[in-house]
């Protein structure tokens, strides 16, 4: 799979330009240029609590508990499924507008600002979502609702509770297993996955006409490995599933070296069209 990650001041991250692909006949759009990421945007979460919440469509869950957990552990959480996936620490605007949406936001308002995003695809939600916590809200006059929201803790969803007036479903968190301990690798495959993002932005930029910045850029921001995973992951919108799957590991090395072998094999693809750019300078995208 080739993914050009794009780092946006508004996420989702990932926009694509189709015009810059078509001119180097590659089998992927490529993205616009790039503008490193906020420290706002890249700080991680904290982790409280959450109750309940909304949404209905013909919808099924396959989960049923998968990791047995007890009745104690679960909590009620209210879910909004979405066609995207939203990671710990991502930002995620949306526009509420449909009754049953406000209906959710006044309850939300008034409870809890926390809510369950999760990837739905054909009526199926997926077992793993990411919390969405509202940090900034604007209610207009036709009661529609602007909202910014950010990406908190992971949770596994163990069943569902009701699907009126809102989707709920009962929850489990979700945490990476610790590495052992004085194991290098993570942070050595952290280091490996900026380099490669970082060639990926200077490449497609480069195609895109855009003149290369001075110094590097600093893409992890000093984060930790975990938080820097979930980062580099929501960087590869216009690939849900893939993204879904990011987000439904439990180890942190693992989730990197996905990522790894996804900008190495995007930074092939970008290696081959500045060859034919530069082979073909002035190759017209179309002729009279």
């Amino acid at each position: 799979m080739a993914l050009v990650p794009q780092i946006l001041p508004y996420p989702p991250l990932l926009r694509q330009a189709a015009a810059t692909a078509a001119a180097t006949a590659l089998p992927f759009p490529l993205s616009k240029p790039f503008t490193p990421p906020s420290p706002s945007r890249t700080a991680l979460f904290s982790s409280p609590q959450d109750r309940r919440h909304r949404l209905s469509i013909p919808l099924r869950c396959s989960s049923s508990d998968p990791g047995g957990t007890s009745g104690d552990d679960l909590v009620e959480l209210p879910l909004f499924p979405l066609p995207l996936v939203l990671f710990p620490g991502a930002i995620l605007p949306l526009q509420i507008f449909e009754f049953r949406y406000r209906i959710m936001m006044h309850t939300l308002l008034q409870t809890d600002l926390r809510f369950g995003v999760i990837f739905s695809e054909s009526g199926t939600i997926a077992d793993v979502g990411c919390v969405g916590e509202i940090v900034k809200h604007e209610r207009l006059v036709d009661d529609r609702f602007f909202l910014i929201c950010k990406g908190q803790e992971r949770f596994r969803v163990s069943g569902i509770v009701r699907t009126r007036p809102f989707l709920v479903a009962r929850v489990s968190w979700l945490e990476d297993r610790p590495p052992p301990q004085g194991d290098d690798n993570v942070e050595a495959l952290a280091s490996e996955v900026e380099t490669h993002m970082r060639d990926v932005i200077r490449i497609s930029n480069r195609l895109n006409g855009k003149p290369e910045k001075e110094g590097g850029m600093d893409l992890r921001r000093n984060l930790f490995p975990t938080p820097f995973s979930f980062f580099v992951g929501s960087t590869f919108e216009g690939a849900p599933r893939e993204q879904q799957a990011l987000l439904e590991l439990e180890d942190t090395a693992a989730r990197l070296k996905r990522e790894r072998d996804t900008l190495r094999n995007t930074l092939n693809y970008l290696t081959a069209a500045s060859a034919v750019k530069d082979a073909f300078p002035s190759s017209p995208s179309s002729s009279s």
